[in-house]
Order: C-alpha cells, then structure tokens, then sequence
C-alpha cells in the first residue's frame, strides 16, 4: 500500500499525464476522444440503415454490435442515428417487434448467397443492453415509446434468459437454447455487467434482476481462476464452476480472452457507491498483478490461470483502464494508457493497425467504452442509471 503522501505525488503524476494524453475531463465546448471516435466508429462500421458490420467476421451484423451502437448514440445524444439502429435491429433481428421476440444475435450472408438471420437463437447480453438503451432513451429523450419496448423486452429477458442454479441462485443463462446441459448449465462472467441488472431491477422490482445482480460476485469469485476472468464456465450443482468452451466442453480449449476481458471493464465502470464493486475488484486481482511486470495484458489466460505468451490487442488495454483506475497501481494505468494512445491512427481516428480489412471491430468497441467513461461522456449512477454529459451542458 503505498504511504499517503507518495500516493498524491503519484496521483498528480499521473492527472497530468491523462491531461496530457487527452483522457480527462474537457471543456463544453470542445470535441472528446470519444466523440472523434465515435464520429469514426460510424463513418466505418455504421451503414446508412442503421447496421453495424464487421468486417473481420465477413461483414456479419451481431446484436452485440447493435447493442453497443445504441447505447453510444445515446451517449452522443445522436437520436437520429439511435432511431436508425433500432429499427434496422428490430425489423431484421427481432421480427419487427422487440417487444414480443428476442434479437437473433447473428446476421449475415449465408452459404447460398442470400443475406439474413444466421442463428435465431440470441444473445442475453446484448438483450440487457438493447433494454437498457431502450428504457434509457425513454427516460433521457422522454419518450414514452422506448421505455415501453425496453420493459417489455425486460420481461422477455426474465422470461426466457433467466435460470435457477440449484446449490447457486438465479443466474443470466447467455440465451434461451443450447446452455442447460443434463447435469450443469454454462454460463459467461462477461455477459452480467451489474449496471444493467441494477437499472432493469429499478425498473421491474418484482422481475429477477435484483436476484441476478446480487449473484454476479459470487459467480466472479467462483469461478475466476488465479484471479482472472474466464469467458465461458461450466456450472455443476455440487461441484461448482469450471472453464469451459460454450457447448460445456472442459479442457486446455477453455480460456480466459475476447468475452473475459470485458469483465474487468464492466466491474471498473461501476460506481463507487455499488457494494458489488470493491468484491468483483477483489475476486479479478490477477491482471493487475500481471501488469505489475508486464507491458501488455495477455491475450489469452489459461484453464489454469496462467498468462499465455501473446499479448492482447490495443482494445484489451482500453478495457482495463477503468479497473485499473479502480485499484492503487497507478503505474500500470498508466503505461496501458500510453500503449493505448500510441495506437491511434491519426488519419482515421480508429485505434490499432488492424487486419487486411483495416482496424479491429472489437477493439473499438472497447475504446468506446473506455474514452466515454474515462473522460466522463458517460458514467453509470449508483443505480445503474446512465449519467451523460450532453444533460449537463
């Protein structure tokens, strides 16, 4: 722990390096990073329609990437933009009605050549996220309309997507088909950011998202291995947890990456005041002990919780700048921020230097979240509720 007065030095140090790399807060009147991100997010993945395409999975649309559009065009107070997402989202991937079906989670062109639904079946967490964007449209825009399609879309989640874990409690199955097993059930640690269940449990107190919420650290400290996060993991009454892939295979294959990362993020973007934040901090101390003596996060932590070799892309060291923020190591906050902005393509205004097909989808999904909420265009209350600054200004 370090001595008071040596952790204020330290602590300006590092206010004047993010002053200096652009990641504090600005004046009204001046353009963020996460604005002039979110700018280029949509010139390059954003079609006119409202689809958000990502060109390193064959130009595939995903409720994910949906969902992520509309909370970022509510973010940026971009109703317009907002409007154009949800109707694609809904007419192509809900039936056209959200309010009575669950979004497919993929869409794209299928072996004959014909573009469409790929999977029917759908992701939770990107349903959690599209009611939350839809009830805080609502609530921040004042129309009545989305705040009834994100409550009933609520209730479709509660209905279909919510399972009781004997020996356990209720948990976020991550969709309705295909992850409850004869004797276990498997769940991924990335698709429950505690922010959203707090706002749907406000919004909905008989539903079960109070309930879900309240197990989420418990899912974290059980089934974190060497304090990391897993992505998927297999759940058994009696046994417990145990990585594994998403069809309840266990073994080297199962691993803590892509989806894992995510959950350090979600748990440094909660607010102070949320009881479950120092216990998910708490549960998560292995990649801040990694970054003590490594440049990088890992790109891939084993079934064991060993670091591999590789390192993580730019967009993996986006997503730990909340939760690095969270925790008193400000130098590894600090160098992942350097390595952050000095993967910033100038011209674009993307980060990383991608594949063939340009800059990583993923990864600036990432740094969407991480310049929004560290330079304050977004925060999350104590309730889960979405503070913008758009409201302010």
């Amino acid at each position: 722990m370090l001595r008071p007065k040596r952790k204020s030095i330290l602590m300006a140090w590092i206010a004047g390096l993010l002053a200096a790399l652009g990641m504090t807060s600005r004046a009204a009147n001046a353009q963020t990073d996460h604005a002039k991100l979110w700018q280029a997010y949509c010139a390059h993945f954003v079609s006119s329609e409202g689809r958000v395409i990502d060109p390193q999975g064959a130009d595939r649309t995903t409720s994910e990437g949906q969902s992520y559009a509309l909370f970022f065009s509510l973010v940026n107070n971009d109703r317009a933009r907002f409007d154009k997402v949800f109707e694609w989202t809904q007419s192509n991937l809900a039936s056209g009605d959200i309010s009575l079906h669950l979004p497919a989670w993929t869409w794209g062109r299928a072996r004959d050549g014909n573009w469409g639904i790929l999977d029917p079946n759908s992701a939770s967490d990107s349903d959690l996220w599209i009611a939350y964007d839809l009830v805080e449209a609502g609530r921040l825009w004042k129309d009545p309309r989305y705040y009834s399609l994100g409550r009933k879309l609520a209730a479709l989640i509660a209905h279909r997507e919510v399972a009781n874990l004997p020996g356990f409690g209720p948990a976020l199955l991550p969709g309705p088909v295909g992850f409850k097993f004869p004797k276990s059930w498997v769940l991924n640690p990335s698709y429950t950011p505690v922010f959203l269940l707090d706002r749907l449990a406000k919004i909905d107190p008989a539903g079960p998202f109070a309930d879900v919420a309240a197990e989420v650290p418990v899912l974290m400290e059980r089934s974190a291995r060497n304090g990391f996060a897993m992505d998927w993991v297999s759940y058994t009454p009696g046994l417990g947890f145990t990585p594994s892939l998403s069809d309840n295979h266990t073994g080297p294959q199962a691993t803590g990456s892509y989806d894992a990362i995510r959950v350090y993020l979600w748990a440094g973007m909660l607010n102070e005041a949320s009881p479950a934040k120092a216990r998910l901090i708490h549960a998560l101390p292995g990649m801040n002990i990694y970054l003590q003596t490594h440049a990088a996060p890992p790109e891939k932590i084993s079934n064991q919780g060993v670091p591999l070799g590789q390192d993580g892309p730019v967009g993996f060291s986006a997503a730990l700048l909340p939760y690095l923020q969270s925790i008193p190591n400000q130098s590894a906050l600090a160098q992942q921020m350097v390595r952050f902005k000095s993967q910033l393509n100038e011209k674009s205004n993307l980060y990383g230097t991608g594949y063939g097909t340009g800059p990583a989808y993923y990864d600036q999904n990432l740094a969407l979240f991480a310049t929004g909420w560290m330079d304050r265009s977004f925060q999350f209350g104590s309730s889960g509720e979405l503070l913008v600054r758009w409201t302010r200004e």
